[in-house]
């Protein structure tokens, strides 16, 4: 099963919320109006969607708008102030993931962003416990604890609060699962084989 997905451009908030033309993303006023333009759209959109930002198009974005744009919101996300949504990046340059990365080591934070191969990349700061964990997730498009603790030689229940951990970061999708005989599991999917 797939989680709805649903595309933002940043190029096209620009252009319905600023007046002055560029294609810029500076200034910590600029970052705020921007992001407030996607909280109004995300919070229309239904529980359990992948929301994706592209960023492609757009110029340079400085550290203040950075910090707007990735880290509050992040913060926010993972507080589910916007529901019980998920979130990636597209489009990115390397100066800009240099921006966005430094906001968010600095609050602690991270997000994944997707490749023109189809790929991803972490950025922020994620313990290497649970980068270890979202490896496997997204190496193998779900996961089970009772599979992590299989893989990896720990207790279910501590792979049972690594993944947990990884979906109150928003980089894992949590599903309730039923199993044959009656009973129900969490499976853990990779948020890129859900886009």
């Amino acid at each position: 099963m797939k989680n709805e997905i649903k595309k933002y451009r940043i190029v096209d908030l620009m252009e319905e919320n600023l007046t002055n033309g560029s294609k810029n993303i500076v200034t910590r006023e600029t970052g705020r109006i921007i992001r407030e333009a996607i909280e109004v759209k995300i919070q229309k959109e239904q529980e359990e969607m992948i929301i994706i930002l592209d960023f492609s198009g757009i110029g340079i974005i400085d550290f203040s708008c950075a910090d707007e744009v990735a880290a509050k919101f992040i913060a926010r996300l993972n507080l589910k102030e916007y529901g019980d949504k998920y979130l990636l990046f597209s489009g990115l340059t390397p100066s800009q993931e240099e921006n966005i990365t430094a906001a968010l080591e600095k609050k602690k934070l991270s997000l994944l962003s997707l490749k023109e191969d189809g790929g991803w990349k972490l950025m922020g700061i994620l313990n290497p416990y649970l980068k270890d964990t979202l490896d496997l997730v997204m190496e193998r498009k779900s996961l089970t604890a009772r599979e992590l603790a299989d893989l990896t030689g720990v207790e279910i229940n501590s792979a049972s609060t690594k993944l947990l951990n990884l979906n109150k970061v928003r980089l894992a999708i949590r599903m309730r699962e039923a199993l044959p005989n009656g009973g129900r599991q969490f499976v853990y999917r990779s948020l890129i084989s859900s886009s």
